[in-house]
């Protein structure tokens, strides 16, 4: 891919956020098999969503939450099966942390699949506690900060 093809939108319309939900629901739904009750939740309506874009396609998504003072909470991090390992993951990253930062939020937080803990930690995020199962996959918390 051409980066310059690749874009991540914050989803500030309902064409943005239908697109950042079909990219969940293929990650989490059809490939891993999540509930789609577990998937959806009520802080699909608060949180910021974003969408990366290659030229008009959807292909990955993210939503950020701040569910305590100044800790943002890093949620549904997806990038669609054939194009992992093309730097979307990072993009996606990026543009959350600008936003997490311009809204003076002091750290993050998430909840990584383990396969994916690597991913994380080379952006910075370190492993907080044990590993623990979430929707039937397991995860461990990991958290940065943004000081």
């Amino acid at each position: 891919m051409d980066e310059r093809d690749l874009a991540v939108r914050i989803a500030d319309t309902d064409r943005k956020r239908t697109d950042a939900f079909d990219v969940r629901h293929a990650v989490f739904v059809a490939e891993q098999g999540v509930d789609e009750e577990l998937e959806y939740d009520d802080h699909d309506e608060t949180a910021t969503h974003f969408v990366a874009y290659d030229g008009t396609e959807p292909i990955g998504a993210a939503r950020l939450r701040e569910p305590e003072d100044g800790v943002g909470k890093v949620e549904r991090v997806a990038v669609l099966e054939p194009r992992r390992e093309e730097g979307v993951g990072r993009a996606l990253m990026a543009t959350l942390e600008r936003r997490a930062a311009d809204e003076e939020l002091t750290a993050l937080k998430l909840h990584s699949q383990t396969h994916a803990a690597d991913f994380y930690r080379e952006l910075g995020y370190e492993r907080h506690g044990s590993e623990f199962e979430e929707a039937g996959i397991p995860h461990v918390e990991m958290r940065k900060s943004l000081a």
